[in-house]
């Protein structure tokens, strides 16, 4: 594993004043939270129009599903992080090992547990730990498993079809001329 200095704002545990700072980003947030469902609900809306374009999109997040669920992570590379949102409430949030801190990892925004807001920014953070301690030396990690594999469509069916019979055709014309 290679070393990450881990950054901290602030201290979640203690009191914390909200900043300036952390009013405009939490009203950026909810402005870009916004702007982004306005935009879903009118791509939604010409899906549900256009049952190919529905068909494509189901298809499409069903191949990153099973992308995303074949890049599982070890417990010794997940980095456990203590954070206050803005709300106050604390929470623990994880990354990868290799950011240097959670909003890095693409964590700018949380849902809170406990007062079930959507979209509140993160006002200050520290690293927790690794979610386990990592294999020495000795002990082997296994190796990921085997990825599946694709199932060709019946349109690469026929394509594949239809290249091997001029295929073919080009070969017995060769041999009979």
């Amino acid at each position: 594993m290679r070393e990450v200095e881990y950054r901290s704002t602030g201290v979640p545990l203690e009191e914390y004043q909200l900043t300036r700072s952390d009013h405009h980003r939490q009203k950026e947030s909810e402005e870009n939270r916004k702007g982004t469902r306005r935009q879903a609900d009118e791509d939604n809306a010409r899906c549900r129009a256009d049952p190919a374009m529905a068909e494509r999109r189901r298809q499409a997040f069903e191949e990153v599903a099973n992308l995303l669920q074949s890049f599982k992570k070890q417990d010794h590379e997940i980095m456990r992080w203590r954070v206050r949102l803005y709300c106050g409430h604390i929470i623990e949030a994880e990354a990868h090992y290799t950011y240097s801190d959670p909003v890095s990892a693409g964590a700018y925004s949380k849902r809170c547990p406990e007062c079930v807001k959507d979209g509140l920014t993160i006002v200050a953070f520290e690293p927790i730990g690794l979610r386990a301690e990592p294999p020495g030396p000795k002990e082997a990690i296994p190796p990921p498993p085997p990825q599946p594999l694709k199932k060709p469509t019946r349109a690469e069916l026929a394509a594949r079809v239809t290249a091997l019979k001029k295929e073919n055709e080009r070969l017995r014309a060769k041999l009979s001329g």
